[in-house]
């Protein structure tokens, strides 16, 4: 099991929210500890965006608490009638605290009847407390460089997706191991995309950073793109791989031909984005344009000769996926090759041994 940086923020903010009640001697600094854990985020911008959400959904809840408390009491049925009151409020607003609302409700609920708003008010000011500190926690450790994250699971998932296409065209691959691996990178390009929503959250505060970053967003959307690309073509090598059999030899020769270069050029474009390999940019997209041509004659000649109607769709489904796969590599050609051109000093990233 591999423990993560917010695992051990999480215990931070705990300790630190418990050692904030104890010194600020408030009745019961645990509600504070309960209050960081549901507050702390993987990114100081969603620790911001948790306290701006949370603190509205304690109020919510506060107010609730203490209106139903003052005119009905604390009884059990109440509490509950009371916690759907503060659902639908938080529906109503869009706030996304739902449980921590409803445990504010509670808590305050819980307060003794003969010092009611003191003890409410109190614990409202634990819980808040809670919130501050996860995002105290946040502030001081440094967040992941998911730059780097994000740039090494493209590598690392695209990779993967490459090796199981050379073992299928090769007709090397283990048929059930292979659709359990298609379904495990299919949650990892779910993950992918987990990473890439906090790249692209951080914050940059220089204007030429910003359009610095802006313009790797592109590129690194672009990576993830050509590597489902990729995936798409492997899913249907797998699927269509008795129909493919059917096919003449000549034909498939062409497009494994096609499939191993375009293999190729997908690892050497994530390598050259870092500087570890070289392309020249004119070649590469006479490459891309050959292909082109070289899959729409195969397309249109399998498609005027074949007589097995049955097959033919799945034939031309598959064709049609190495297309694709040519053309995202082609546009990520461009976009790598404009970044070399105007903007080279923008690119490089530090690929420092980021366990978080």
């Amino acid at each position: 099991m591999k423990l993560g940086a917010r695992i051990f923020k999480t215990g931070l903010a705990v300790v630190l929210a418990l050692m904030l009640g104890e010194f600020l001697n408030l009745p019961s600094p645990v509600f504070a500890a309960i209050a960081a854990v549901f507050a702390i985020q993987p990114s100081i911008y969603r620790s911001y965006l948790t306290i701006l959400e949370q603190i509205q959904g304690n109020v919510v809840g506060a107010i609730v608490a203490i209106i139903f408390g003052l005119l009905f009491g604390n009884h059990f049925i109440i509490v509950g009638m009371a916690a759907i009151m503060v659902i639908i409020i938080n529906l109503r607003l869009k706030i996304d605290t739902i449980s921590l609302s409803v445990v504010t409700l509670i808590i305050i609920m819980e307060s003794p009847p003969d010092e009611f708003i003191t003890y409410s008010l109190l614990r409202f000011g634990t819980i808040v407390l809670g919130i501050f500190s996860a995002f105290l926690i946040n502030l001081i450790f440094i967040p992941p460089k998911y730059e780097t994250k994000l740039y090494q699971a493209i590598s690392d998932i695209s990779n993967e997706v490459l090796k199981w296409i050379r073992l299928s065209v090769h007709q090397a691959a283990d048929l059930k191991l292979l659709k359990k691996e298609i379904e495990t990178l299919n949650e990892r390009f779910v993950k992918l995309e987990e990473i890439y929503m906090f790249y692209r959250e951080e914050k940059t505060f220089l204007k030429k950073e910003n359009r610095g970053k802006m313009r790797k967003l592109v590129i690194y959307r672009h990576m993830i793109a050509t590597g489902k690309s990729a995936l798409e073509l492997l899913k249907k090598q797998h699927h269509y791989e008795y129909d493919l059999s059917f096919v003449e030899k000549h034909t498939i020769e062409q497009l494994k031909e096609i499939i191993q270069q375009l293999n190729n050029n997908h690892e050497h474009l994530l390598l050259r984005y870092v500087g570890k390999a070289i392309q020249i940019h004119d070649e590469e997209m006479q490459e891309y344009e050959n292909n082109r041509k070289k899959l729409l004659k195969v397309f249109n000649d399998y498609q005027k000769s074949s007589a097995n109607d049955e097959i033919a769709p799945h034939v031309l489904q598959f064709i049609a996926a190495v297309l694709e796969y040519n053309e995202q590599l082609e546009r990520l050609e461009i976009l790598l090759n404009n970044v070399e051109q105007f903007h080279k000093d923008e690119k490089n990233i530090e690929f420092a041994d980021d366990k978080q």
